[in-house]
């Protein structure tokens, strides 16, 4: 079987740190505020302006609190996680590795008894319907180890009296958000606009900031969790004064991305393009005799990190090896802890044309592996 004679012009199709915008060049990043300290007014300026590029971009209500905090979406939703629960019971819903990690971190480390946890096997969702609107809900919007996303959030009761903490990484800038639906939101730079590894975001509702200035948790909370001094809000996270000192470069690429993205035309733009991304590979699948969605619902498709079974569970390892071999795919294994698969980044960063070259390799790599 010989090769396809297209390849894709940008191989990156890891699922984070994840492809760099179309057109983007070292250059664009000549204004950056290096050599200066990010508590300077230069410096500040530069963190208030991704804050407020942010909000603009995802529609996030001008009563939320938008934060840039440490150690990317892990970082803040531990600082979520660490800063706000106890008050109240806790329902977590994992479906996938990183929300085992957040149930794991509940009972272990934080050590709350009244934690109940609803989970699924990789490929499908819990019942989200028994979350308890009188409860803490914890869940990921986009399972990024899986490819199984929430389809809605119409299971949120509007009058509940628990905070929802959100973790969006692979959500945000790729689905549309229902922020009145979320107390708590979190991020990172380098998923779907394609940043580099430095920071997370946090995104705080009025009932979140509520319960952190009336909330003191019993446990020692490292500085870099803290958003309450003496009761009142550290309102300063929430203007740029970053609560450890990020990267000015990576500021900088952050901000060309979502330059970038409003040029396109913002928010729909980004969903549109990355819907066209999977719909893309949903064309190849649907032909496919040996590839498969892990998510088993076409409604729960995840749209950014889109995960595939292969039907043979020694294939994708060394499928993913050979075409990163020849140029044309990096990074395409599944994650460490999910089934055997491929997973592969079809967030609004990647062009649909550079999808469309990947997918002939991928049969071609498939027959190459399952012939020898």
């Amino acid at each position: 079987m010989t090769p396809p004679i297209l390849r894709p012009q940008n191989p990156c199709f890891s699922s984070g740190p994840c492809a760099k915008r179309p057109g983007w060049r070292l250059d664009g990043l000549a204004g950056a505020a290096l050599g200066r300290s990010h508590r300077s007014a230069a410096g500040k300026a530069r963190l208030a302006e991704l804050i407020d590029r942010t909000r603009a971009i995802l529609g996030i209500p001008a009563d939320y609190r938008i934060g840039i905090v440490p150690a990317s979406d892990t970082g803040a939703f531990e600082l979520a996680l660490w800063s706000l629960l106890g008050p109240r019971g806790v329902d977590v819903f994992t479906w996938e590795s990183f929300g085992e990690t957040w149930s794991a971190d509940i009972a272990r480390q934080l050590k709350l008894t009244d934690l109940r946890t609803f989970d699924a096997p990789y490929g499908r969702l819990p019942d989200l319907g028994r979350a308890a609107p009188d409860r803490d809900i914890v869940f990921t919007w986009n399972g990024t180890t899986s490819g199984v996303r929430v389809p809605n959030a119409d299971w949120i009761a509007d009058d509940r009296r628990g905070l929802t903490l959100c973790d969006a990484t692979s959500a945000a800038f790729a689905m549309d958000l229902p922020w009145r639906k979320l107390d708590v939101a979190t991020w990172s730079w380098q998923k779907a606009l394609g940043g580099e590894a430095q920071h997370g975001m946090v995104a705080l509702g009025p009932h979140a900031v509520e319960r952190l200035q009336s909330h003191t948790p019993p446990w020692p909370m490292p500085k870099i969790f803290r958003l309450v001094q003496d009761a009142a809000l550290i309102e300063g996270v929430f203007r740029g004064e970053t609560i450890n000192t990020p990267s000015m470069l990576a500021v900088e690429d952050h901000l060309d991305a979502l330059k970038w993205a409003s040029r396109i035309g913002g928010l729909p733009a980004l969903i549109a393009r990355s819907e066209a991304n999977l719909s893309a590979i949903e064309n190849w699948v649907a032909g496919s005799s040996w590839a498969a969605f892990l998510a088993e619902d076409a409604a729960t498709r995840s749209c950014t990190s889109v995960c595939l079974r292969v039907s043979d569970s020694a294939v994708p390892k060394k499928l993913a090896a050979l075409l990163e071999a020849e140029g044309v795919a990096y990074d395409i294994d599944a994650y460490r802890h999910a089934p055997p698969g491929l997973r592969i980044w079809a967030g609004a960063t990647i062009e649909t044309d550079d999808l469309r070259r990947l997918l002939p390799w991928l049969d071609w790599a498939f027959g190459q592996i399952t012939a020898s």
